[in-house]
């Protein structure tokens, strides 16, 4: 096959430079006989300024080969998180992305030592490959940890019609020992949810079993077709449960094993735990979930377990998200502002009999949520458009940036029942809100049913009682 330069390659630019070099030399040669020294120091100087540049762009510069092709064939990668052999990149998950026409790898690299990464695709003929060098976008919040997101994108040609990509640490080697990644979102398809909820990540064992079906539960009375977990861990009690809503069609589990390849942090910052990567690779995880949800969902939420976001002028989310899109209607990410309720405050209404066997929080006994705290960042969770969504953190999009649209709390806040932030304050101090109360009828209802169908009074004499904070009747 006949190798065509490109000047958007290393080789092809380095052929084209060199006819440059040639072309000039003998302009001189011709122009500058009678001067040849000062002719010959021209050409050396410009020459050198040519290899300078090629090598300072080596890294923008995508290296393209055309060959036969023998790794088409193989079976793909399937697990969440797969590592590369230089033991620095793991490959998440490669989309297409319409809007950019190109492939987006999310990838877990070390922001340091990762510096070249090469994409090979497998071309749909089955008879050749092509090798781009990919451009490595690290995401801005890392947190000072030293690994973190990363979009690696590669360039596909129109007579690609790649469905498979691996990921390569050079240029050259044995590309049959690499693994092989099927391109998600390459075939376009009709949405099939109004709002997916994205839960990054499950870990510690997790066993707040209560508190996540009046999640679940929550979650379906707001909207909610598909609620998508990644889990590191969780309990057997919680693994059945699991079962259930997968079973029902509401969860699907991604595994997410990362504790398997990096030390992890359970913490948000490098300086409170000086570890690999920040909570359980988080970022990642809510990445990846935007992409796997880009064109089946019409709106996609991101936030934790114990969080909910509850309107305070709408029944539901579609109510709610038809009015701000009214009254913004540039803008597809919306804000809403993080409030405490602590398990550590309770009232005594709907302390149900049948749930005191069950372990975990009961949501619909905190109704007393901490003031703002001066001085200090509140956190926000999110709802928005993937479609116009390229990075994203935990509380904002990175990109584009100016999609950001914080809502106002008359709206909707976050319920985030957890442990206290501010411990010290008396329950006089607090605020009182029961707005979670207009659901209660239906969650009481719906969370008693999830209890009969999963037999749950015969699984929890088996297992230990909820390990973390628990409410205090006063």
């Amino acid at each position: 096959m006949p190798i065509i330069w490109n000047m958007r390659t290393v080789p092809g630019r380095l052929f084209y430079a060199s006819l440059v070099h040639l072309h000039l030399s003998k302009f001189f040669s011709e122009m500058c006989y009678s001067k040849r020294k000062a002719c010959l120091v021209v050409i050396i100087l410009t020459t050198g300024m040519c290899m300078w540049m090629l090598c300072k762009q080596r890294n923008h510069l995508p290296l393209m080969i055309t060959s036969k092709n023998l790794y088409c064939n193989k079976g793909s990668a399937s697990a969440a998180i797969t590592p590369l052999k230089d033991g620095r990149t793991f490959i998440v998950s490669p989309y297409f992305d319409t809007r950019d026409n190109i492939l987006r790898v999310l990838a877990i690299i070390h922001h340091k030592e990762v510096k070249e990464l090469y994409c090979l695709l497998c071309c749909g003929s089955n008879t050749s490959y092509h090798s781009a060098m990919a451009i490595i976008d690290l995401h801005s919040d890392r947190f000072g940890f030293p690994y973190g997101t990363a979009d690696l994108l590669c360039s596909i040609p129109e007579n690609c019609d790649a469905k498979y990509v691996s990921i390569l640490p050079f240029p050259k080697g044995d590309i049959e020992q690499m693994p092989t990644f099927k391109i998600k979102n390459r075939e376009p398809t009709a949405l099939s949810a109004d709002f997916t909820v994205c839960i990054s990540t499950m870990f510690g064992n997790y066993n707040n079993a209560l508190q996540f079906i009046q999640s679940m539960e929550m979650y379906k009375l707001l909207g909610a077709q598909k609620v998508i977990i990644y889990k590191t861990n969780c309990s057997q009690l919680m693994e059945k449960l699991l079962q259930y809503y997968i079973t029902e069609g509401t969860v699907e589990v991604i595994s997410w094993p990362i504790k398997d390849y990096l030390n992890t942090s359970s913490k948000w910052h490098y300086s409170m735990d000086a570890k690999d990567i920040g909570y359980y690779g988080q970022i990642t995880a809510l990445n990846d979930c935007v992409y796997r949800n880009m064109y089946t969902s019409k709106y996609v939420l991101l936030n934790d377990l114990d969080e909910i976001i509850l309107p305070f002028k709408h029944w539901n989310w579609a109510t709610m998200m038809e009015r701000l899109q009214q009254q913004n209607p540039n803008h597809g990410v919306f804000l809403f502002e993080n409030h405490i309720f602590p398990v550590t405050v309770s009232t005594s209404d709907f302390n149900i009999l049948s749930w005191r066997n069950v372990p975990g929080v009961n949501i619909l006994q905190h109704i007393y949520r901490e003031p703002d705290r001066p001085n200090f960042f509140n956190g926000r969770k999110i709802i928005l458009n993937p479609r116009i969504v390229y990075q994203t953190s935990v509380h904002s999009v990175l990109k584009p940036s100016n999609a950001n649209l914080k809502v106002s709390n008359d709206i909707a806040i976050v319920f985030h029942c957890r442990g206290p932030y501010q411990a010290h304050l008396p329950k006089q101090s607090l605020i009182r809100d029961a707005t979670i109360w207009k659901y209660s009828s239906l969650l009481i209802r719906n969370v008693n049913h999830v209890l009969n169908e999963t037999m749950f009074s015969q699984v929890v004499t088996k297992q230990e009682g909820y390990s973390g904070s628990k409410a205090v009747v006063r």
